[in-house]
């Protein structure tokens, strides 16, 4: 469901003399409001229906006299709200592919083995059109829901099976999210503009070595690196300053190839 509102609490800290250090009396928390027209209960007390058509950055309490800040959701946050039913590629890695390729407003897209569509509603955020290929009836249902939700006008979805050809002409990047996505690099060959991309997402290393291999025996394609991505979260406070012991490791692996001719 479409977030229309965000919350957010700072935290506060206090200086206890006794133990000569601040500690926290209230933590930072944000709240995702999804209906303005019925009051928000949450732990710190009740927020009317009233504070919530606030302006942003507006301060509202709660009932116990707990103060938030108002604000509208940017798109990253809608996107965090996304139905899901496969597995999604995650935005460190989505992030990675639109870093490596450089796309744009003025690039055309296909994204294929859409899955719940995290990848391309990801890219069209960024491009001026993506073509999202899947075969999955229920899939596609999805995608069609997370498209509406997050208002994205520039998606198309295909139901084809990429294997047997892409139907559109001067791509700036595929991306393939697939069990066997060599099978891709001969329609890629048609259908990539020269210095177009195609990606490869795969969770396993066989599979990863499998496209790569097929790409380093196609002239038309230079081969540029895999990589996988490993995000870890620090935790500062004031001098005190460590790496979280939770993180986000392993998602898969992520190659690059580009077509020069």
């Amino acid at each position: 469901m479409k977030v229309k509102k965000i919350i957010a609490r700072k935290e506060k800290k206090q200086f206890i003399e006794d133990i000569k250090r601040e500690v926290s009396i209230a933590k930072k928390r944000v709240y995702y409001i999804d209906d303005v027209n019925k009051d928000f209960d949450i732990k710190e007390g009740v927020i009317s229906k009233k504070d919530l058509k606030k302006k942003d950055g507006s301060i509202i309490k709660t009932n116990q006299n707990k103060e938030f800040v108002i604000f509208s959701p940017s798109f990253i946050d809608q996107y965090k709200k996304i139905k899901r039913t496969a597995q999604i590629i995650t935005t460190k890695d989505a992030a990675a592919i639109i870093a490596e390729t450089g796309i744009n407003k003025n690039s055309t897209v296909v994204d294929a083995g859409a899955g719940s569509g995290a990848l391309s509603c990801f890219l069209a955020n960024y491009a001026k059109k993506v073509y999202s290929y899947e075969l999955r009836d229920d899939f596609i249902e999805v995608v069609s829901k997370n498209i509406k939700m997050l208002e994205l006008k520039n998606i198309t979805i295909k139901k084809k099976d990429i294997y047997n050809g892409i139907d559109k002409k001067n791509i700036d990047l595929i991306t393939l999210d697939l069990p066997e996505p060599w099978k891709v690099i001969e329609h890629a060959e048609k259908s990539l503009n020269i210095g177009g991309f195609i990606v490869s997402y795969s969770t396993s290393i066989p599979q990863t070595a499998d496209f790569v291999n097929n790409i380093r025996k196609n002239e038309r394609f230079i081969f540029i690196k895999t990589i996988e991505l490993i995000e870890r979260e620090w935790k500062i406070d004031g001098r005190r300053i460590r790496p979280k012991s939770e993180g986000l490791g392993y998602t898969g692996f992520i190659s690059f190839a580009r077509k020069i001719k």
